[in-house]
């Protein structure tokens, strides 16, 4: 049994408490109100909504390129460069990337894996001891559902991807699928797969927004990929009065994965409260993967991020939510758990 001790953000709420934490055999056993000396701060750890850890071999490679030079199939920068690396080098900068996310405090991820079932057998080889769990959407043949975890779609303009969605049906599988991120054109198609996962939705309008809360479809959002291939900004608000949001870091040679990055842009730059914000980096995540995780409270599994509230960054900071959105760092990190 451990204890972990100082202000909790308690819930779906993110309740501060000042109390502790009981963790037993990798489960939450209470969160508890007391007095308590600690000045750490425990947060739920991140769930990634949405990577693109292949990217790993291509880091700042894109740079002043636009959507299509970048990333689009298949001839692309990031495809042409995936299509060159041998497996050894593309298993060892994927681990290093999650190694990397763990130490910021992500415990799991949903990555859209390229290159088929032997993209996701690499991707589960580089996870393994990382601290990171990678929830997979595999590409190409249907196949590649006996190695992933569901199926990640590139967008309704590139296939009609009808054997994929039916295969992930039959399966029981969840299918995700980009849309709306170039230009809206791709986003009614990609709703007529019945998707349980879109990502980006930068361009969503109205008519597609009533869909989204139609169909209950969650969306990962990636504001800082978004800006660096100057797509546009995700419309939050309107999407989080619609749906479930979460919050992803996308393409790995754009940005790191850290999702202290990817809150404080989110909080800072949009109509959002920090609670959204922290729940997008958390909660939403964990309920578009089925995972156990994201919310502090008795039974749930103990992914935590313990922090140092007494850090020269954080030091003095009044609000501990809005402080672990916008300010927070890596740097502040003492231990990751779960």
């Amino acid at each position: 049994m451990e204890e972990l001790s100082g202000t909790v953000l308690v819930g779906e709420s993110f309740d501060p408490v000042r109390g502790r934490v009981v963790v037993e055999d990798g489960r939450i056993e209470a969160v508890e109100e007391t007095d308590t000396e600690s000045t750490d701060v425990v947060i739920p750890a991140f769930v990634n909504a949405h990577t693109h850890l292949g990217d790993s071999v291509a880091k700042e490679a894109a740079v002043g390129l636009s959507l299509d030079e970048a990333v689009a199939p298949p001839d692309s920068l990031k495809h042409r460069r995936l299509a060159a690396a041998d497996r050894d080098e593309l298993v060892s900068a994927m681990r290093r990337t999650l190694r990397f996310a763990r130490r910021t405090g992500t415990v799991a991820c949903l990555d859209f894996r390229e290159s088929g079932p032997a993209g996701a057998r690499a991707l589960r080889e580089a996870a393994a001891e990382t601290g990171v769990d990678p929830f997979i959407f595999g590409s190409g043949d249907p196949s590649v559902l006996d190695v992933a975890d569901g199926y990640g779609a590139s967008g309704a303009n590139d296939d009609g991807f009808a054997a994929e969605r039916a295969a992930c049906a039959e399966r029981g599988r969840p299918f995700a699928i980009h849309a709306g991120e170039p230009d809206a054109t791709d986003i009614h198609p990609a709703l007529d797969l019945d998707p349980d996962l879109l990502v980006h939705m930068v361009h969503a309008e109205r008519e597609h927004l009533q869909r989204v809360a139609d169909q209950s479809v969650p969306v990962a959002v990636c504001p800082r990929a978004n800006e660096v291939l100057d797509v546009g900004k995700p419309p939050i608000r309107e999407l989080l009065d619609h749906t479930t949001v979460a919050l992803g870091t996308d393409n790995v040679m754009l940005n790191p994965p850290s999702m202290f990055r990817e809150m404080a842009v989110a909080a800072k730059r949009f109509d959002v409260t920090a609670r959204e914000v922290l729940r997008m980096a958390t909660a939403a995540g964990a309920e578009v993967a089925g995972l156990d995780c994201g919310v502090i409270e008795p039974g749930r599994r103990a992914a935590l991020v313990v922090l140092d509230g007494d850090s020269d960054n954080l030091a003095g900071t009044e609000d501990p939510v809005r402080a672990v959105v916008r300010r927070a760092t890596g740097l502040d990190v003492e231990r990751v758990l779960g």
